[in-house]
């Protein structure tokens, strides 16, 4: 695994899945001695993990038709 020349680099998605790490997850780099260790930090209170993937989402859609439009499909 190599750190990208932006300092980015990939965790395995069986880490990913195994520790929670999702999108938008906050973490924490801790020095300890000679190595380095990737903390998940807990969510920030008030913010559950739906409102932050809400909060992510909003306003994404491309769809051209209003609420109702939407609504009146779904009862057909």
């Amino acid at each position: 695994m190599r750190i990208t020349s932006k300092g980015q680099v990939t965790i395995p998605q069986e880490i990913r899945e195994r520790f929670g790490f999702l999108p938008e997850t906050e973490v924490e780099f801790r020095v300890e001695g000679g190595s380095v260790r990737l903390l998940k930090l807990k969510a920030r209170r008030g913010t559950s993990r739906g409102e932050s993937v809400v909060k992510r989402l909003r306003g994404t859609a491309d769809v051209p038709m209003s609420t109702d439009e939407i609504l009146a499909l779904t009862r057909k």
